[in-house]
């Protein structure tokens, strides 16, 4: 059974930065994707932040791009989101994901672990 456990979120003014690390328990799997996703107050949908994959390739959504760093650390077992620069429009629930998939994707479906969430707040 995997488990996926985030720390790591808090408040924050703009400008500032947060780490968030997702510890993950029962996870064995060699061909994987991994993905940071955020869900603000008002949005109904989750939303792809950022996503690592087995050969640790990244990739960052636009509104990211610059000021979040995705990274794992194998030997630990936990995924990493270095976020930079944040502003209040960062303000969310993160949600680490990960699966065994070969083509990592956006979606929310492709992912069938999933972590509790660690909330971001940043004020203006």
């Amino acid at each position: 059974q995997v488990q996926l456990l985030e720390s790591g979120g808090g408040s924050v003014q703009a400008g500032g930065s947060l780490r968030l690390s997702c510890a993950a328990f029962g996870y064995a799997f060699s061909i994987y994707c991994a993905a940071w996703f955020r869900q603000a107050p008002e949005n109904k949908e989750r939303e792809g932040v950022a996503i690592i994959d087995s050969s640790g390739s990244t990739r960052y959504a636009d509104s990211v791009k610059g000021r979040f760093t995705i990274s794992e650390d194998n030997a630990k077992n936990t995924l990493y989101l270095q976020m930079n620069s944040l502003k209040p429009e960062d303000t969310a629930m993160y949600y680490c994901a990960v699966d065994y998939r070969y083509v990592c994707e956006w979606n929310v479906e492709s992912y069938g672990y999933w972590g509790q969430g660690t909330q971001v707040t940043v004020s203006s």
